[in-house]
Order: structure tokens, then C-alpha cells, then sequence
């Protein structure tokens, strides 16, 4: 069996790395940050059109008909870009939730057909409240919210009824809300079982979005760090000339290395919906939260004081990555699950251990 990705793949990749980098440099990153609603709705609708909004939204809704182990390598150049925009909250959790939502019943089926082709148009914003995390992302700009309500799973619409508070945030990219809202019948879509079938999925796959984005934005500040090296003078030589400087980012690489396929591996569980892909994406948010971590320090000690300073470019990524290690789970929540995987001897983690474990 073969385990790599096809020309096709790492060319739309390609693709979007190439149009990020022209659309999306560290200077729209600050202007985003500083912006009211956070939002670009031109880079939002470029987005759509290169297909990245609609890349698991089926073709009969517009979209390009792929999964997981394809959209693994457009989030991943999200993360490189510290693209500040909903994309993982909208096309990595959103999208299949209302996929699998259709298949629920004829209410499911039309909330999906009303907002799968808007979605894949570039037309609406999904914004998903999760159990496992008190905050909405940007809420003020969601078109729709899916919000989690005891055992039930509403679908609410953006309407004057809606009243959100702003908490602050470490990353100015991440705009953090509660959301207070009235549950009514008519917004209800899910129950029971079915309901949390549903956020368990939507947990998994908001994990590996941001495992992802961590791979893109990792392998950014090592490309900035090496940069910095090879430009910075002690001694009159390069500082990245000297092993004390080489060592640690030699660490980093391989740390970034391992955990590339353990991302990989857990998008193709999700996408084949395989048995082990609770305690895979686990592993892999941990994996590529060590790797952003270390990545982030490693890469402030080669820059040095001037790393910390707002003119530099490095603290748009390490923010980006300590966000994303928080968010969809901590460290804690997922290391639980691989635990509980590894102390049961290999048994599969089913969907009913997903929130189960150290908070």
C-alpha cells in the first residue's frame, strides 16, 4: 500500500501556499489584528474560489467533493500564512457537521442544502460552540452557530437576539466570544445520542484542523529562525554558523518530521472514520503541540530580546501556535485519551471516551 499524497493534492497545496504568501503576508496578519470585525471578506470569497472553504462540501452542493486527507494540507498552509480567519470553525468542522446532520432526517437535509453551497460559495461564516470549550470564535461574524445545549445540538442563525461578550485573547487572530442565546425548538436539530455522536465527530475533526494549522505554522518560525541565523553577526560570523545555534534548530526539524505523518495518519482515520481515530487525532494535536512549542521557543532564543518586540514577525506565529495548542482540547484532554488507549493495550477508543479523562 502506498502512503503519500498525490500530484493532485500537493498541487492545489502548492497551490494555496502560493496564494497565501501573495495575499495573506504578516502585514494583512496586523491588519487583521487590529481590525474591528477581524474579518476580510475579499480574502474570504478568494478562499472559496480556490476551493478551500468548499473542499469537503459534496460536489452536489458546490463544493470539491474531498475529505480529511485533503484538506489535512490546506490547513496546514493556513497555519503557515497565521491566516487570522475562520476557516477551521467553518470548512474543517462545520462543513461535515452539517454533512452528517443530512443524514439525520429531512430537517437535517435541508439545513445542509440551505448552507453547504453558501458555504462553498464563500457566502456564509459557521461559527461552532463545543462543549469542551466555553468560547465561540468569531461569533459577531458567523452567518450560523451551532451551538451545543445540554444533550441537544441547535442550529441558530445570526439575529438581533443574539448578544455575545469579547474576551481576551493572547492571539489577537482569535476572537473569542460567549454567546448568549435562547434555545427554542424550532433551532434544535439533534438530541440525545445522535447529538453527541455528532459533537464527538466535531471534536475530533476541530483537533486535527488545528494540528494541522501547528504543522504550517511550526515550519514557519523555523524558516524565520534559520533566516535570522544565517543573517545575525557575533563575532563576525553568522550565528547560525555556530553548533549552539545549529543543535536546537536541528531539534526542532526533527520534532517537526515526527510529527508531520502522526497528523497525516490521524486526518486519513478521520476521513475512513476508522475506530482508532479518536485516540489518532489525539496523538497527533499533541504531537504537533510538542513540535509548535518547542518550535516557538527554540526559534525567541536564536532572535534573542528583539524576538519579543512587536516589530517582529516571529510573535505572529508563536501566538498562533500557543492558541492552537489550547484550542479544540488541551494537552491534558488529549494526552487522557491516549493514555486510556495505551493502558488498555491498543484497545480502540470508541466515540464514548471522547471527553473522558483529566479536564
Amino acid at each position: 500500500m502506498r502512503f503519500a499524497f498525490r500530484d493532485d493534492q500537493l498541487l492545489l497545496q502548492s497551490t494555496v501556499r502560493d496564494f497565501l504568501r501573495k495575499a495573506c503576508p504578516p502585514a494583512v496578519v496586523r491588519r487583521l489584528w487590529t481590525d474591528e470585525t477581524g474579518h476580510d471578506p475579499a480574502l474570504w470569497a478568494q478562499l472559496a474560489e480556490l476551493g478551500v472553504l468548499g473542499a469537503v462540501v459534496p460536489e452536489a452542493h458546490g463544493g470539491l467533493g474531498l475529505d480529511e486527507r485533503d484538506l489535512v494540507l490546506l490547513l496546514e498552509e493556513t497555519g503557515r500564512a497565521a491566516l487570522p480567519l475562520p476557516v477551521v470553525a467553518t470548512a474543517a468542522v462545520a462543513v461535515p457537521l452539517l454533512g452528517e446532520l443530512a443524514e439525520t432526517g429531512a430537517a437535517g437535509a435541508r439545513l445542509a442544502g440551505h448552507w453547504l453551497p453558501r458555504i462553498a460559495a464563500g457566502d456564509a461564516i459557521v461559527a461552532v460552540g463545543h462543549p469542551e470549550d466555553p468560547f465561540v470564535t468569531d461569533a459577531p461574524v458567523a452567518d450560523l452557530l451551532l451551538l451545543a445545549h445540554g444533550d441537544e445540538l441547535h442550529a441558530v442563525e445570526r439575529t438581533a437576539a443574539l448578544r455575545w461578550v469579547r474576551h481576551p485573547a493572547n492571539d489577537p487572530g482569535r476572537r473569542l466570544y460567549t454567546v448568549a442565546w435562547q434555545p427554542r425548538a424550532e433551532t434544535a436539530v439533534a438530541a440525545g445520542a445522535v447529538a453527541q455522536r455528532l459533537l464527538e465527530a466535531a471534536f475530533e475533526r476541530g483537533a486535527l484542523a488545528c494540528a494541522a494549522q501547528l504543522l504550517g505554522a511550526t515550519e514557519q518560525m523555523l524558516d524565520l529562525a534559520v533566516a535570522y541565523a544565517g543573517q545575525r553577526e557575533q563575532f563576525g560570523r553568522p550565528i547560525g554558523s555556530f553548533q549552539a545555534v545549529q543543535h536546537p534548530l536541528a531539534d526542532a526539524k526533527v520534532q517537526l518530521e515526527y510529527a508531520r505523518p502522526v497528523v497525516y495518519k490521524a486526518a486519513w482515520s478521520v476521513a475512513a472514520r476508522a475506530a482508532s481515530r479518536g485516540v489518532d487525532v489525539s496523538h497527533a494535536k499533541l504531537a504537533a503541540g510538542a513540535a509548535g512549542d518547542f518550535t516557538a521557543r527554540r526559534a525567541l532564543q536564536v532572535h534573542g530580546a528583539i524576538g519579543y518586540t512587536w516589530e517582529q514577525d516571529l510573535h505572529l506565529w508563536m501566538r498562533r501556535a500557543w492558541s492552537l495548542a489550547l484550542d479544540w482540547g488541551t494537552a491534558p484532554r488529549h494526552l487522557a485519551r491516549v493514555s486510556a488507549f495505551v493502558l488498555a493495550d491498543g484497545a480502540p477508543i470508541g466515540p464514548g471516551h471522547s471527553f473522558e479523562g483529566a479536564g
